[in-house]
């Protein structure tokens, strides 16, 4: 699948969509396998997942806060310049947090919950313009 680079061509073809769940981040010594997380990050005070509520909620796992997931459903290029830094300033705007994790394929939007539909418009709003 052929990835893109060019910014006008990211943000007109991003396709944000609100991923169904609740997330949250916790801090672990280790990953058993039936955690599932969505994303392992090592850091040097601990291993950081993103795993669902309920995960973390049956594991007796602290977080501090419940997030939504909204994929940018465009195949951007892990080299594209500028696609999150256009994204994120209109968030900001509106006074959304959000923490981005960017994969292979797709970059990820973790939204707190009360504010992705908010934060759905904006991005295709974006889209269009």
């Amino acid at each position: 699948m052929k990835t893109i680079t060019n910014l006008n061509q990211l943000l007109k073809s991003m396709q944000p969509k609100l991923l169904l769940g609740e997330f949250v981040f916790c801090i672990v010594k280790d990953v058993p396998p039936r955690f599932k997380p969505k994303m392992i990050f090592q850091e040097e005070e601990g291993v950081t997942l993103i795993l669902e509520k309920e995960v973390a909620d049956k594991n007796k796992l602290y977080y501090d806060k419940v997030w939504s997931l909204i994929t940018l459903n465009v195949n951007s290029d892990l080299s594209a310049v500028g696609f999150l830094a256009a994204i994120t300033p209109a968030l900001a705007q509106a006074g959304i947090s959000v923490n981005v994790v960017s994969a292979y394929h797709h970059d990820h939007l973790f939204v707190p919950e009360e504010r992705a539909e908010e934060a759905i418009k904006i991005l295709r709003k974006l889209s269009l313009a």
